[in-house]
Parts: C-alpha cells; sequence; structure tokens
C-alpha cells in the first residue's frame, strides 16, 4: 500500500530527529555536496569514494556505503569513513547518516527528500556534530536537472549553529557524460580567536563551488573529474577523483 506524501514526511521527521545529533559533515551524494531528492528502491546499495587535493596541501579521501531499506517507507541508510589532513593536522572521522524522498519528482512539478546524520571523531570518540538537509529537484528535461538545498549544521567542536544552502545542476549532454555544477555555502557566526591570535578566515562563511565531468560507461559506475574552490572553507583550488558503484 502506497504511503500518502503526510504520512512520509511523518515518518521521515521521526527518522531524521533520532540521527541528527551534533556533527558537522562535508557532504551528502558523494564528492558533490548538493544533493537531489531521489534515492534507489529497497535492495539497492552503493558505495561512493573519492580524493580531493588542495592546492594548500590539504587532502580529503572519503568512502559512503548505503543501502536503501524498507522501514515502513524507503530509506537509504549509510555511513563515511573519512581520512583528512588541514594545516598538516591529520584527521580521522566517521559518520551515520539517512535520506528518505517525501515527494518523488516523477508525476510531481518538482521532488522532496530529508536527510540528517551525525558525525565522531574516530581518534578521541567525541562526538563533533550533526546536519539536517532538505534537498528539492526539478527536472527541467530528461537530461537535465536543478537540485537545490537547504539546512542546519552543528559544529560540535566549535559550539556553532550553522544555516546551510546550496544549488546545482546536472547536465546529460551526451548519452555517457554528465556535466554538474554547484555552489554552496553555510552562514553563522566565525569561531571565536584565541586571545592574541590572528582573527578567524571569513572564508568559511564564503560561497564554495565545484564543477565536475562525470563519464558513466555502464550503468551502475561512474568516475567523476571535479575542479573546486574553497570547498571546506580554507580558500583554497582543489582537484577531486571519484568513484561511484551501485549494485
Amino acid at each position: 500500500m502506497s504511503l500518502t506524501i503526510r504520512q512520509r514526511l511523518a515518518a521521515a521527521s521521526l527518522l531524521i530527529a533520532s540521527l541528527a545529533a551534533p556533527a558537522p559533515v562535508l557532504a551528502a551524494g558523494g564528492a558533490f555536496a548538493v544533493d537531489d531528492s531521489e534515492i534507489g528502491k529497497p535492495g539497492e546499495c552503493k558505495v561512493e569514494s573519492w580524493a580531493s587535493f588542495a592546492g594548500n596541501h590539504d587532502l580529503i579521501a572519503a568512502t559512503s556505503p548505503a543501502c536503501v531499506v524498507n522501514l515502513g517507507i524507503p530509506v537509504e541508510v549509510g555511513g563515511q569513513l573519512q581520512r583528512s589532513r588541514s594545516d598538516s593536522v591529520w584527521g580521522t572521522s566517521g559518520t551515520l547518516k539517512a535520506k528518505t524522498n517525501i515527494i518523488p519528482s516523477e508525476n510531481h512539478p518538482f521532488g522532496l527528500a530529508i536527510s540528517g546524520g551525525s558525525s565522531w571523531n574516530l581518534i578521541t570518540g567525541a562526538n563533533t556534530g550533526g546536519f539536517i538537509n532538505v534537498p528539492v529537484t526539478f527536472q527541467l528535461r530528461e537530461d537535465f536537472k536543478i537540485n537545490i538545498n537547504g539546512g542546519w549544521m552543528y559544529d560540535g567542536v566549535a559550539k556553532i549553529n550553522y544555516a546551510t544552502w546550496g544549488a546545482g545542476f546536472e547536465w546529460n549532454f551526451v548519452k555517457r557524460f554528465t556535466l554538474i555544477g554547484e555552489i554552496y555555502g553555510q552562514s553563522g557566526r566565525l569561531v571565536e580567536a584565541e586571545p592574541d591570535a590572528a582573527p578567524s578566515n571569513n572564508s568559511v562563511r564564503e560561497p564554495r563551488s565545484q564543477l565536475g565531468l562525470r563519464f558513466t560507461p555502464k550503468d551502475n559506475i561512474d568516475f567523476d573529474l571535479i575542479w573546486g574552490r574553497n570547498i571546506t572553507g580554507e580558500n583554497s583550488n582543489w582537484v577531486t577523483l571519484g568513484v561511484n558503484l551501485r549494485f
């Protein structure tokens, strides 16, 4: 029996609220930060992995497996393991996250979903923040769609709440190639500087952007090559290589 949109929204709100304990997380949806509203069918799984290299020698390497399960409504449940280097300091983090579709884009003017997650520092075991995101997708043509995101993120290390936003497009301009672009960011106060220290870098609140080419040689695999700017709020240029598997 199919669920009404109101039933989907109520079930999704309970699920996401249970996950959204404090934790900052770079993105949901592979190496791209702006998410779409769709999920797979129950029983379908995927593994998204990527490595990002910054001009200032920062580094991110991540893998994110997820499967769609039936919890009264279809829910994509997954995690992310990330190893990173920032200002020569290494860190290891883990994230639990979930996403469900509320309004399918098929047969509707737009699609709507909700996702949330919680992260931990895997070295210290400390919970480091959480997020809630609401993706909206407009399928303008069969080969072109626009994604709009809005949400909230809590940085549990700096104890700061942020409003998050993003917009992106996906253009399947040739059969096996898709051009993906996005701009996103967060709004909130800056981290307070220590006494006698330099002011906090405002780039954490400046827009971040990525533009990538996705090659899909088979229906179940993608290869991504992405150029990015300021993608973690550090004011640097980035190159990302990614692989996405679906099964």
